[in-house]
């Protein structure tokens, strides 16, 4: 295989239906109304610096999770950043599991390719 080569992955542990961009690119078509509700409430949930930097924070982990107790310094207290991190999920853009006292946090790879298509001009 040469170096130009592209080769597609699967999305290990995702059902198909969950790479499914939420809209489609801006420019392919105007968003509905249910489609831009759903779109304004991710883009509104990073929109504050704190979350902004919780979500990259979770984002670029090593192992693509990480522990609340690993990413709460962020220069707020303990229950803003939980009060942030409860935002970003109820936006959909973190998931969570409890593992004993800490919370792991985690950005599924879907909800990175739904924004990244909605930004993404269409093809010419």
């Amino acid at each position: 295989m040469s170096n130009s080569s592209v080769v597609e992955l699967p999305i290990l542990n995702q059902p198909a239906e969950a790479v499914t961009p939420c809209c489609p690119p801006l420019t392919e078509r105007p968003l509905s109304a249910e489609e831009a509700e759903r779109t304004a409430k991710m883009f509104k949930a990073l929109g504050d610096p704190v979350r902004l930097r919780l979500f990259s924070l979770v984002a670029s982990h090593e192992g693509g999770e990480a522990c609340v107790c690993d990413i709460s310094d962020v220069g707020v207290s303990q229950p803003t950043v939980s009060h942030h991190l409860k935002k970003l999920k109820d936006a959909g853009l973190l998931s969570s599991e409890r593992r004993g006292t800490w919370v792991y946090y985690r950005v599924e790879p879907s909800v990175l390719a739904a924004m990244g298509q909605l930004l993404t001009a269409a093809a010419c």
